[in-house]
């Protein structure tokens, strides 16, 4: 009897525990480089093919179509065993969010526009290894949309992100619509939490993305202000980021297009673009890819990049890949601008390009 009234109470309580899941999940992906500029340097670097991650995700169905899910992510760098974004504990995302058939909406720590049109519709993504949408920024005094952080070791603007940049928003509010017939808007806020001054410190970001038939298309544009003493200097930037991929058959290609208004009246305006594609050959993926980015104050300040790269998938969770980048810089560059900070000591002015080899695996799980 005991025996039976145990598996009464377990069919009983099954559709309860199968309305919630929490799922553990990561990646772990490294790499290693070589540089060649006005000097050499090997080095090992954490998130080459994506960003090393522990996160966790959970889902409960709360009936009638609607749901609550959550995500607490983590960057690591593989190579120190630190954490990645300035040390947060979950510095990825951390988010709550409610979806219903009207929409859904979520707040916390976020993923911006900037971030997705970077990432899904690149090549070679927005990571530290080869010709990446990374590169694109260094304007407005050092504002970098795509990388989160100034090559100055300051954010001149970073308006409710302050360790993760603009692409990724603390203290927001999304709304993103149902899919109607493959287009999908998304409006997010940023609060700088300034009291007595809630439009001194704050970001906005709207955003339409449509997908259908192979074609993928994506519009975003963010405003970004922030006021010091709050920031560490006090800024105003726009940004207009638009970008597009087309798959047919193995084939995809992929482009998209920055720019960048410094509001304030320094004026220090700059764009970019990117342009690539990739192939794959049963678990073999072939990818090219070049970037520019220019800045409008100046003279010789245009960054050119070329780049190839190779992907192996040994399954589903793990690739071995590696590729090769040549980064073009200008004398009006200074240092020149690379797909993550230069590092010390590795370019001159006068003698600014780079040359990247790279290799590396990554593991999902």
């Amino acid at each position: 009897m005991k025996h039976v009234l145990g598996a009464v109470a377990l069919a009983l309580a099954a559709p309860v525990f199968a309305q919630s899941s929490v799922t553990v999940y990561g990646i772990v992906d490294v790499d290693g480089q070589y540089l060649s500029g006005h000097s050499k340097e090997v080095r090992e670097v954490s998130g080459g093919l994506q960003g090393s991650r522990l996160g966790f995700k959970g889902s409960e169905d709360l009936g009638g179509g609607a749901r609550v899910d959550f995500v607490l992510e983590g960057g690591l760098n593989i190579d120190t065993g630190s954490s990645a974004q300035g040390g947060a504990l979950f510095g990825r995302q951390a988010f709550g969010a409610l979806k219903t058939s009207a929409g859904t909406f979520s707040a916390g720590r976020q993923y911006s526009s900037i971030y997705t049109l970077t990432s899904d519709f690149s090549a070679f993504s927005n990571t530290s290894v080869g010709p990446t949408t990374a590169v694109l920024g260094g304007f407005a005094g050092g504002y970098e949309p795509v990388q989160g952080s100034s090559a100055t070791g300051t954010q001149p603007a970073a308006g409710t992100s302050l360790n993760g940049g603009p692409s990724r928003v603390n203290n927001s509010f999304r709304y993103t619509s149902p899919d109607l017939s493959g287009f999908k808007a998304s409006a997010l806020y940023g609060a700088g939490e300034i009291t007595g001054g809630t439009n001194q410190t704050r970001l906005w970001d709207g955003s339409l993305r449509y997908t259908g038939s192979g074609f993928d298309a994506m519009l975003s544009y963010v405003d970004d202000k922030a006021a010091a003493p709050v920031a560490t200097n006090s800024a105003h930037v726009a940004t207009i980021t638009a970008a597009a991929s087309y798959a047919f058959d193995a084939f995809r290609i992929e482009g998209g297009y920055m720019k960048v208004n410094d509001r304030r009246p320094a004026d220090l305006d700059g764009h970019g673009f990117w342009i690539g594609g990739d192939y794959r050959l049963g678990a073999n993926l072939f990818k090219l890819q070049f970037v520019q980015n220019k800045a409008k104050v100046g003279a010789d300040n245009k960054t050119n990049v070329y780049g190839a790269g190779y992907q192996y998938d040994f399954s589903k969770r793990t690739a071995l890949y590696t590729s090769l980048a040549r980064f073009q810089n200008g004398a009006g560059t200074g240092l020149g601008r690379f797909n993550s900070a230069v590092p010390a000591g590795l370019t001159i002015a006068g003698d600014n390009d780079i040359t990247e080899f790279a290799l590396g695996v990554r593991h999902a799980f």
